[in-house]
């Protein structure tokens, strides 16, 4: 076996996170096989296995937090190449195991006794709050800070007057809370990352080892490659492909981008543009489906609803934000005189599917048994298995025992630094559950805006959301904000599912959103770019994103099956009347619709969008009217070589 490889993991502001440890000979082996036994661990306990949930998230949270010591360096100028741990990590590692250990022990034991917690059970649950900080301080500092201005709440939240107050909880309550109970540390947080979090991450490890990366961007480039823009649009297209899958747009950024990136730039576009693309494309794989990144897998738990219900909600939401992404790229394209790359470039479509086409059997799998109605954890695990078989149908494709190795290798090691997030999560969602600041911070929310409209309450939320979503993955920022906004809405008479994708798509767009822009910084790294300008710049393109969760608070036809009273009919009209503004949205801000835009023409685009955006038969039909009037006047007016 190999010894595990070092990477670059990035962390909040774009900024390089310390790489990770490197051990070199028995030292090395003995991790890549602890990582595959992890691998092992995971799938088996989740799938077919029988051990409590309590437990599975213990144990989840010993080996999250031993890899994090052994793996994660202490301090910034720590060397990266060893020969063996450092005793204090050691030590660290111990802790881990004999608090979480000791939680497994003797679990059952507090809770028939009511919860009588003595000293060992207390001092259990200090080392281990001890630890987890230690942990996520090496990870995510900016979201370790958080947990504890969250934890710290418990006690200075007495001070607090008025609503967001309470009367104050003592350490062994506190601690009772964190460790002891279901909404702490072992709370939903982790309980997501036990489950569908780290087999996503695994199924998306084997796919990319698979060689289904390649065949994502050769489909891509037979499809778009030759069309203007046609890299930026193979960026799209890829990122989202694999967005979806993985689930963090960080990892997608690094790796799909480091191909897209400079590709976008030979052609011609800005750096800032190439970055800005990518990082776009890459964070809206995390509500695309049929995957959704494994979040809607957590939203259909959070609202007792099958994942196809889910799934559904998110289709026109996510086409229209690629929608906008992929006319954005063309007439950015258009407006520079881009072409798109030649022929000889271009993969034979008959040869890809040929040659690499069975690597989308697993793809296949996943959905099928989804559909069926087995459990998207049972799909996950037959769908990695399906991987490696699909990979036999052909020599040039076959997975080795090297490449399955470094698959599951890769896949556990992927899940560390947001499995800890998730760790770190608990802390808050305890906090919010324990004082009922979430249910406070609704009642205040509504108050503020008492007889005001649901949008100025959704306002609020989309600004809470971006700032708790800033520097967390998808999965994790979403799991942060519908704790704490998601009730306001409900309360404000938003249906439960358009609430909650509400929290979403802010929450994953917060990777896009300035100051803490991961997404955009990582892609502003590769491209060696401006980071705010392509910061902003991500914000544009994804802006259809940004629009449309306010049209689909009170209009819930835009979410496929969230609005009992939609006819079919009724939900084709406003998902072509929505296509049609985020056309408009996307001509108005890249200055081209069918010839380039004056800046009187530019006003008029963008104000059409909001109106065909908006389900309503008059505000479509006004907006259709005065859309066609520009495009008439644009082709009357148009000059030789300026049509599509």
């Amino acid at each position: 076996m190999k010894d595990i490889q070092t990477q670059v993991p990035r962390q909040a502001g774009g900024e390089p996170a310390p790489a990770v440890r490197h051990y070199t000979g028995p030292a090395g082996k003995a991790v890549t096989v602890l990582l595959c036994l992890w691998t092992v661990f995971q799938l088996y306990f989740t799938t077919v296995g029988v051990m409590s949930a309590i437990t599975l998230r213990a144990f989840h949270c010993i080996f999250l937090l031993a890899f994090t010591f052994l793996l994660y360096p202490t301090y910034a100028r720590e060397e990266r190449v060893r020969q063996f741990p450092p005793v204090w990590d050691l030590a660290l590692v111990l802790g881990a195991a004999a608090s979480f250990g000791y939680l497994i022990l003797h679990y059952t034991q507090v809770a028939q006794s009511g919860g009588r917690l003595g000293h060992l059970e207390l001092a259990a649950a200090w080392a281990a709050l001890l630890l987890v900080f230690e942990g996520g301080r090496r990870v995510s500092p900016s979201l370790a800070l958080l947990a504890a201005g969250f934890l710290s709440y418990n006690w200075w939240g007495a001070l607090v007057p008025g609503p967001l107050g309470h009367n104050g909880f003592s350490l062994k309550r506190v601690l009772a809370a964190q460790f002891w109970g279901t909404q702490g540390l072992l709370g939903v947080g982790v309980g997501v990352s036990a489950t569908y979090l780290f087999l996503f991450v695994v199924f998306g490890s084997f796919l990319k080892h698979s060689g289904f990366s390649r065949l994502i961007n050769d489909v891509a480039l037979t499809l778009v490659g030759r069309s203007p823009g046609g890299p930026a649009k193979v960026a799209v297209l890829a990122s989202a492909l694999m967005g979806m899958i993985n689930g963090s747009a960080i990892a997608n950024v690094a790796t799909t981008g480091t191909i897209t990136i400079p590709l976008m730039k030979r052609t011609g576009y800005r750096k800032e543009f190439a970055g800005a693309v990518e990082a776009a494309a890459s964070t809206g794989g995390q509500f695309c489906p049929p995957i959704m990144g494994a979040v809607g897998f957590v939203m259909a738990e959070f609202l007792h609803l099958s994942y196809t219900a889910v799934m559904l909600a998110a289709a026109v939401p996510a086409f229209l934000y690629y929608l906008g992404l992929l006319l954005a790229v063309h007439f950015e394209a258009r407006r520079l005189g881009l072409s798109g790359l030649s022929k000889e470039n271009i993969p034979d479509a008959l040869r890809v599917i040929r040659e690499q086409g069975h690597l989308a059997i697993p793809l296949a799998v996943l959905l099928i048994l989804m559909f069926l109605g087995y459990t998207p954890l049972y799909a996950a695990a037959v769908a990695i298995a399906a991987t490696v078989a699909a990979s036999w149908l052909r020599r040039d494709t076959r997975m080795t025992w090297d490449k399955i190795v470094a698959a599951a290798v890769e896949g556990a090691r992927s899940a560390l630094s947001v499995g800890v997030c998730c760790i770190l999560i608990g802390i808050i969602i305890g906090t919010v559950t324990l004082t009922s600041l979430g249910l406070n911070m609704g009642y205040l929310l509504l108050s503020a805006v008492e007889g005001g409209s649901v949008y100025l309450i959704g306002l609020t939320v989309m600004v809470i959301s971006a700032i708790l979503g800033m520097g967390v993955p998808g999965v994790a920022a979403y799991v942060i904000v519908q704790a704490v906004a998601a009730p306001a809405l409900i309360r404000a008479g938003v249906l439960p599912i358009s609430a909650h994708m509400f929290c979403l798509l802010y929450a994953c767009l917060s990777n896009i959103t300035p100051p803490v822009a991961m997404s955009s910084y990582v892609a502003a790294g590769i491209a060696g770019s401006n980071q705010t300008k392509t910061a902003l710049l991500s914000v544009r393109l994804g802006l259809v994103g940004f629009l449309i969760p306010f049209f689909f608070l009170d209009h819930p036809i835009l979410l496929l099956g969230a609005d009992p009273s939609a006819t079919l009919a009724g939900s084709l009209w406003a998902l072509l009347t929505a296509s049609v503004g985020t056309a408009a949205l996307a001509g108005g801000l890249e200055g081209w619709f069918l010839r380039r835009c004056s800046w009187p023409e530019r006003l008029i685009l963008l104000s059409v969008a909001p109106l065909t955006l908006l389900p309503g038969t008059a505000t479509d039909w006004v907006g259709l009217a005065i859309l066609a009037t520009v495009a008439v006047f644009q082709f009357l007016t148009r000059r030789k070589g300026e049509m599509p």
